[in-house]
């Protein structure tokens, strides 16, 4: 009602896509190596088998928290659709080594953008995998959420998540 008495007709839009955050090789959640991700416990999404170490936002939004571990990033999109980056597995225990961070929590964030480095040796040298889930983490707000075939992904350029917000 105040939207109209006040001329802010334009309504967020509902409909997004994700796409993907890192160059690699598309795995599906119920074969990610972790039961937390692969049960959906964290909500759907897929895994990234990486070959290369670059992290880009896969939505238009706002960094929502920069792990202080270097090993995740959330971002949330203005239609509050939140999606997760958990570069690696069990990577929480490297503190740190091997990532570098290129944003901090509040920046505003396209498509694209580049978000963190890693060093795609050491990870998989020193954690228990390398497949790196990307997770919406809010789930249970959206109305549908359609996952793409696809097998290989461009960061930035693959579109792999279709979702529409309640």
């Amino acid at each position: 009602m105040f939207k109209k008495l006040f001329g802010k007709s334009e309504e967020t839009n509902k409909d997004i896509q994700v796409y993907a955050p890192i160059t690699g090789e598309y795995v599906k959640i119920e074969d990610i190596p972790d039961p937390v991700f692969a049960q959906k416990m964290m909500g759907e999404g897929f895994g990234i088998r990486p070959t290369e170490g670059q992290v880009v936002s896969p939505i238009n939004g706002v960094v929502d928290n920069v792990f202080p571990t270097k090993h995740a990033i959330g971002l949330k999109a203005d239609n509050g659709l939140e999606v997760l980056v958990h570069i690696g597995l069990d990577t929480v225990q490297l503190n740190g080594e091997g990532f570098e961070t290129l944003v901090n929590s509040g920046d505003t964030v396209k498509v694209g953008d580049p978000l963190v480095t890693f060093d795609v040796d050491y990870i998989d040298q020193h954690a228990k995998s390398i497949v790196s889930p990307v997770i919406i983490t809010n789930t249970d707000q959206a109305a549908t959420i359609d996952i793409q075939q696809v097998t290989q992904l461009t960061k930035g350029e693959t579109p792999v998540i279709e979702v529409t917000m309640k």
